[in-house]
């Protein structure tokens, strides 16, 4: 099956920089990310994993 996608795709011209784009974004989504994670304050951190804790639901069941 990898040879009729290779073969559609060998007569496309310009494509071999559609990997290379990929990759790129692909690395900068991780790079960005890894900075806000180490650069976010502590208190937001601990907030944001509180929240799964709280107690604040509001039941809205209308039985």
């Amino acid at each position: 099956m990898l040879k009729f996608i290779k073969g559609n795709l060998e007569q496309i011209e310009g494509v071999e920089i559609y990997p290379i784009i990929s990759l790129l974004i692909f690395f900068l989504f991780f790079a960005g990310l890894f900075f806000w994670v180490f650069t976010a304050k502590k208190a937001h951190i601990t907030e944001v994993s509180n929240i799964p804790l709280e107690d604040d639901t509001i039941n809205t069941n209308n039985e």
